[in-house]
């Protein structure tokens, strides 16, 4: 007999099976809490102090959320303002895989989630950059 990991698990039908949720969130909380109310015994209600409690919580994770969401839209707009304006400035990086280099910054790409500044042939992501700057006018 062959027992199968529990990711690797499939249905009758031969689809993968549910994966289960990892986070909770508002909609699920709220479905929680409905719930709870409905199947809630009725000779000995749910305490209003819980409820409220519950409430709370509820609001107070929806706006870390939206904390946590602007705090991550500030930071990547910083990253670009602060890449727009290595363009033309002179470069020392150092990559992961121990390539280190320096040049003049040409352009900046913001196609993935660290800007890449092009210096001459190199793409260098912002984080690999090590010191800036300003050239030697001519």
């Amino acid at each position: 007999m062959t027992v199968q990991p529990v990711g690797a698990a499939t249905l009758q039908t031969g689809t993968a099976a549910r994966q289960p949720v990892q986070s909770l969130d508002s909609d699920t909380f709220m479905k929680l809490l409905v719930t709870q109310l409905k199947y809630q015994d009725p000779g000995a209600p749910m305490d209003t102090n819980q409820m409220m409690a519950q409430s709370v919580q509820l609001s107070m994770m929806e706006k870390m959320t939206e904390l946590s969401t602007g705090a991550k839209e500030s930071f990547s707009l910083q990253m670009r303002t602060a890449a727009a304006q290595i363009v033309g400035s002179e470069v020392a990086y150092a990559l992961p895989d121990g390539t280190a280099g320096s040049g003049i910054a040409s352009a900046v790409s913001f196609t993935t989630g660290v800007p890449v500044v092009t210096v001459g042939s190199s793409k260098v992501p912002l984080d690999s950059i090590s010191g800036i700057s300003v050239p030697a006018s001519t």
